[in-house]
Order: structure tokens, then sequence, then C-alpha cells
């Protein structure tokens, strides 16, 4: 029986694909975007598995999706089924314990607060977050023996250290991480794989030399009767400069083992532009020839890498492949394909805007707290809206994306752009960081299909993010059809390399 399989009864509901062998060895042609928050979820990463290529789940506030999974009734009985499988019963009970609405919550109810993450997490966060990562890698390789990664952004530093660990009780095949310089990520997983104690500097603005700020994270919090080592995961940085892939490969704490080339017209987060920031006539980021990755460069390292942004075509594949890469990163084709995680309304009124050839992708200068540009799907009744976006009360309350400050006392703080002003500046924040500043981390959730509901009535406005070559997605939908598959992603993608490459 393929790993992770389950009972007959249990997989009837599971979709029927052709099964592609590929050797482990192997390295993959496509690697599927690990995006947003649950939109590259386990469906599509095991769909895209068991295609032959690399599947890949979003590792982004997996500690809140399955709360929010669970308190929604569990439809399927799949988050249950993965905890089932997690090795500490004790652990996963109390997940389950916590989380699970029988029938799930009543749609004016709001969700139960997962604590915020913080340098010194309490116990209950750090379980939930180790068994998520496992319950989300687990279904994702169920039943199939394709290969598996899980993507995380290095900027969301709290939760690495658990994050990692429970992907890896599951066997994660693959950790991607971008949004960065995750230097000390490849020793982390050496040292995992061994069930060894692990730590993980936390960038604080205003910290001092002396300053000790660390995550530290010990496996033994998970009961497991036997401790045989992990398969190590194979790393992936995510880069949008040569330089940083030297970088890495020189100064990483353990083993690369390859890159993903991200271009500034991928979807979600951008590597800002170099130099000095120029706007376009249309309020977008400008980027120009010191933006490119020097590619002959990145060929002398000797590891394989994938091209990112705008390869999501036949042509794209061939040009990647010629140019010596080993195939490419695609992620707005799968976040718009039947398996992704999107909401069903979100996606088919996009999809429809693509036909029509309405669809606008906007590279958002201000959007996003981290200050990176980010681009964002115009789609009504989201936060792209500015009706919308005025109409919703600035609060944070998942903070993902805080900025942790060094206080006057020494402690540690933590402040957001996209909170109240007021609150942002008691913090020292400077007020001019606010303008146009969105709630990323509710907006992403909410694409997903799990809004907060606040008093009763108040609902978290979405935001979709997808790349410029959103426009182009029509190239998957077959005669006739407004809708298409991973499976016709991946058909389309490889029909003229397998011939010509």
């Amino acid at each position: 029986m393929p790993r992770g399989a389950a009972p007959a009864s249990l997989r009837d509901h599971q979709q029927t694909l052709p099964v592609v062998t590929t050797p482990a060895s192997a390295l993959p042609t496509i690697i599927q975007g690990g995006m947003g928050v649950s939109i590259s979820n386990w469906r599509l990463a095991r769909t895209v598995s068991q295609l032959g290529q690399l599947g890949v789940v979003s590792g982004t506030a997996l500690d809140q999706v399955l709360a929010r999974r669970l308190q929604d009734g569990d439809p399927g009985g799949h988050m249950r089924r993965g905890l089932d499988a997690f090795p500490d019963r004790a652990m996963a009970e109390r997940v389950r314990d916590t989380y699970y609405i029988a029938g799930g919550r009543a749609p004016t109810q709001s969700y139960k607060e997962v604590p915020i993450q913080a340098i010194d997490n309490p116990r209950e966060l750090v379980e939930l977050c180790v068994v998520a990562n496992f319950v989300e890698v687990y279904l994702a390789r169920e039943g199939h023996d394709g290969r598996v990664g899980i993507n995380y952004l290095e900027k969301i530093q709290i939760p690495h250290l658990h994050s990692l660990y429970g992907a890896m009780l599951a066997g994660v095949d693959y950790v991607l991480m971008g949004a960065g310089i995750p230097l000390r990520i490849p020793g982390v997983l050496d040292r995992l794989a061994q069930h060894e104690p692990v730590t993980y500097p936390i960038v604080v603005t205003g910290a001092r030399p002396d300053d000790d700020v660390s995550v530290r994270f010990d496996p033994a919090v998970v009961a497991i009767e036997h401790r045989a080592p992990l398969p190590r995961p194979s790393f992936l940085a995510i880069i949008a400069s040569d330089v940083l892939a030297q970088t890495l490969y020189r100064r990483a704490t353990g083993r690369v083992d390859g890159f993903v080339v991200e271009g500034p017209t991928a979807g979600g987060h951008n590597a800002p532009p170099r130099g000095k920031l120029q706007l376009t006539e249309s309020g977008e980021p400008q980027y120009g020839e010191r933006d490119r990755v020097d590619l002959d460069r990145l060929r002398a390292i000797g590891l394989p890498f994938w091209l990112a942004g705008g390869y999501g075509t036949p042509e794209g594949v061939l040009e990647a492949r010629k140019a010596g890469a080993a195939g490419v990163q695609v992620g707005t084709a799968f976040a718009f394909c039947a398996e992704s995680g999107m909401r069903a309304d979100y996606r088919r009124a996009l999809l429809q805007q693509v036909i029509e050839g309405s669809a606008r992708v906007f590279t958002d200068p201000s959007a996003s707290p981290t200050g990176f540009p980010f681009k964002v799907v115009q789609l009504a009744g989201t936060v792209s809206d500015p009706v919308t976006y005025d109409a919703r009360p600035r609060i944070c309350d998942l903070g993902f994306l805080r900025e942790a400050y060094r206080q006057e006392d020494g402690s540690v703080g933590y402040r957001c752009p996209a909170e109240p002003v007021n609150v942002y500046a008691s913090k020292g924040g400077d007020t001019a960081a606010t303008v146009g500043r969105k709630c990323i981390c509710n907006a992403l959730i909410a694409a997903a299909g799990h809004p907060q509901v606040r008093a009763g009535r108040h609902v978290e406005p979405a935001i979709i993010t997808g790349g410029d070559d959103l426009v182009g997605i029509t190239r998957f939908l077959r005669p006739g059809a407004t809708d298409y598959t991973a499976a016709d992603v991946i058909d389309t993608l490889l029909g003229a390399s397998h011939a010509t490459v």
C-alpha cells in the first residue's frame, strides 16, 4: 500500500488520477508554487504530486488554517484523519478537543482566537503549529509515492522551528523558502532530522549587539516512542538575485540543494527594485536591468535551479530548460485551477474576467505591512476595492507580518503598520508607513474561505494575489470550457517540452 494510504472506506472520496511513477533522484520539471494561505492546499499539492511533478503546500498560517477547518466541522473528516496519524496521540487530541465543532460553527459565529505567534509562545500554540504542519503534509502525501514540498516565508520567522518539525514528521520531501535570507534553515533541517533542539535568531528592530533574541524549540515536546532519524528534506532557496544565491551557497549552515529564481512578474510578494524606488505612471514599482538575475553566475554555482515568474507557458518551460534550468515554478496557473484552495466564488469570478479580457493585476507598493511590493488582483468586494478597504476597521489580530522591535525596557514588542494608526504610533512607528497598508493576514485567510466574523455581522474581506500572467490562463481552458484542472496545466506546459527537449 502506498505511503499514508487510508483504508478503502476513507479513500472513496479521493479523486482518481493516473499516478506517474518518478524516480526519487529525478528533478521535477514543474514546481507548483506554494501560494498564499491555503491556496496551495493539500488537495492541490497531492494532485500535482500524483501527476509526477512537485506539489507544494503553503506553510503560511497553518495553525490558523487547521483551527478554522476544525471549527467549520471538518467536512469529509480529512483534518481528523490527519490528526489520527500524528505520532503523539495526546497532543493531537488536545488540538481536536480545543477546536473541533461537530457540524461546524454557525455562520455568524466568530472563530475562536488562536494565540498570536510571539517569541515566547505558549505550549498550546507550539503544539498546534507542529500538528497543523504535519496534517497538511500528511494529507498531501497520502496514498501515492510522489514528492511533496512545503513553502515558507523567511520573514515570518517565529513559527519556523515547530513548523518545520511538524512537516518533517510527515515526511516532507522539499522545503522551499524565500522572502528573506534563510542562511540558518539548512542547518536547522540537519538538526531536526536528528530530533535535536534548535534555535533561530529573530530580527528585532533596534536590537543591541548583545541582545539574544531567538526562538528555541526542543523536539522532545512531541512524545515519540522510537526516535529514528527523519529523512532530511531537500532545501530550495527562493531568490531574486544571483548574489543572494552565491551568499547562501557559501555561508548557509547546511546543504542548499537548489534555487528557485523568482522574477518581479510572479504573484504575491515581490523583491523591491534595486536602487531608488521609482513608480510607473500607474503607480507600480518600476523594474529594470539591475533586477535581472545573471544566469551565467547562477549556473556557475553548479546547483539545480528553476525559473519562476512569467514561465507558465510551454514556451517558458522550453526557454528555462535551454537556459540550463531544471524546469520552472508555476504559481498563478495552479492558483486558479479547480483543485486550488481559493474560495470558489472568487475563483469563478476572476476566471470569467480573464475570459472576458477585463482581469487586472496591480503591483501595489504599499499594500503589504512588510513594505515589499505585493501583487493584488482587482476584484469588487475585496480589499482591492477602495470602498471595501475604507469600510474595514483597522485591526491586527493574527500578527504574522508584525515587526518585532526593542522597547525601552529591553523587552520585545510588536507592531504592524496595518493596525490602528494611533496604536502603531504609540509603539514608535512612523505614521507615514500606515498609508495604504492592508491586513494581508486576515485577507489571505478570507480568500481561502475562512474569513473571521466580528460582532456577528462584519465578515473580513479577502485579498487575491496573482502574477502578471493571470491574463494568459485561458491557455489551459479546453474549447468551450470555463474551468480547468491541475492536470490541464501540466499537460499544456509539458506537451511541447517533452517533444523538444
